[in-house]
């Protein structure tokens, strides 16, 4: 087997192996929630009897190994389960949540990744003078700030002293592509300003290690101009790291947005989780968790591989 290929089988099987302990993990950790599920359904005057029923017609009186295996079956054959609040199916729940988990992810990273390397090319380019110092200053103060902090700051200022958004972004079905950017822009530029630093500090770091290498020297040599030498030499030469920081970064968008989700009450999957925390609803809580488990982890995994992909030594061995 051809060793790049050997290794990106091996990441795949390792990401698949990480994410089964996750599950694993994830059931254990919502076991060991405080509260009864079944009181919390029928409420504190539920007698014993119906307590018991309910628990009994849930399977709650199961051992915890045989629940776990037997959601374990059900996630491999597409089978989510049902919330135990509502009974509503817990797939289709997550379906246009999910969706618009991703779409708000998406806008984000369309926004912040080119933004990102831009900045980064500029500040390497200009590495210890003033652009450098005040992008890195700008950035470094945005990253600084919780991210509840920096949406009520965005919130203030686009709602109040300049006042062209809403500060809750209400999506649903049916709406046209332009109103749902119009209505996730805050929660947008909250993100932005949350993983912009992190992937311009990677790029800029990145480049300016690249710089150091005797080839970029000769193309210096040969009259190339500064930003041309960045970005057709040192910058291809370091992508392997910008992308691996860039994809931890979607990761983060996808997975950590809850809080961003919760403050603007955009109805997405951060908001489902929250709501059934607070419910003790098991099967909802599970779910959610392991799917953004899986998004975590092989989006890591991509970027492993993607690193692979870019190293010459493993595309070309002797």
């Amino acid at each position: 087997m051809h060793p790049i290929l050997k290794l990106v089988v091996q990441r795949f099987a390792l990401g698949l192996l990480l994410l089964l302990a996750v599950s694993a993990v994830i059931f254990l950790g919502v076991e060991a929630l405080p509260g009864d599920t079944a009181q919390a359904i029928l409420g504190q005057q539920a007698t014993p009897e119906a307590l018991a029923n309910l628990r009994e017609k849930m399977g709650l009186n199961e051992p915890p190994l045989t629940r776990y295996f037997q959601w374990l079956g059900g996630i491999l054959t597409g089978d989510l389960g049902t919330a135990l609040t509502n009974g509503a199916d817990i797939a289709q729940s997550i379906g246009q949540r999910l969706g618009n988990t991703l779409f708000l992810a998406g806008c984000a990273a369309a926004i912040s990744v080119p933004l990102a390397i831009l900045l980064g090319l500029i500040a390497a380019r200009h590495a210890g003078k003033w652009p450098d110092k005040v992008i890195s200053g700008i950035t470094l103060t945005t990253i600084s700030l919780p991210e509840f902090v920096a949406a009520y700051f965005v919130i203030f200022i686009f709602t109040q002293v300049i006042p062209i958004f809403q500060p809750v972004a209400m999506v649903f079905p049916g709406m046209s592509f332009w109103a749902k950017l119009n209505a996730v822009a805050l929660p947008v530029i909250v993100l932005v300003l949350v993983v912009l630093a992190h992937m311009m500090r990677m790029t800029r770091a990145a480049i300016l290690n690249v710089m150091q290498s005797a080839y970029i020297e000769t193309a210096e040599l040969k009259g190339l101009s500064p930003m041309t030498v960045i970005w057709k030499h040192a910058f291809p030469n370091a992508i392997a790291p910008v992308v691996s920081v860039v994809m931890l970064n979607m990761a983060y968008l996808v997975v950590g947005v809850v809080v961003v989700e919760v403050v603007f009450g955009y109805n997405a999957l951060g908001q489902y989780l929250v709501d059934h925390v607070t419910k003790r609803d098991l099967p909802v809580v599970q779910a959610v968790g392991l799917i953004f488990a899986a998004v975590y982890i092989f989006l890591n995994m991509a970027a492993d591989i993607i690193g692979i992909l870019a190293n010459p030594r493993l595309r070309h061995p002797k």
